[in-house]
């Protein structure tokens, strides 16, 4: 597994919804730069895989939980 995947993965869910509400923020901002200044930055492309990388293991942390209470 790749070396993001591993940080992501050793953080608790709070941190990493925490980390994903400054992720969309700092999104919203590069994303309002780039509408103003011209084409987007690589941070938009980098900011969009770690929120989805994020968004991935608080799925897999829910259904883990769902599988074990069933």
């Amino acid at each position: 597994m790749n070396k993001a995947m591993d940080e992501i993965r050793g953080q608790d869910t709070a941190e990493l919804k925490v980390t994903l509400d400054d992720l969309r923020k700092e999104q919203f901002e590069v994303r309002l730069r780039s509408s103003n200044e011209g084409p987007s930055s690589a941070r938009a492309g980098t900011i969009r895989r770690t929120i989805a990388r994020i968004l991935t293991v608080i799925s897999d942390r829910t259904n883990q939980q769902a599988g074990e209470q069933n």
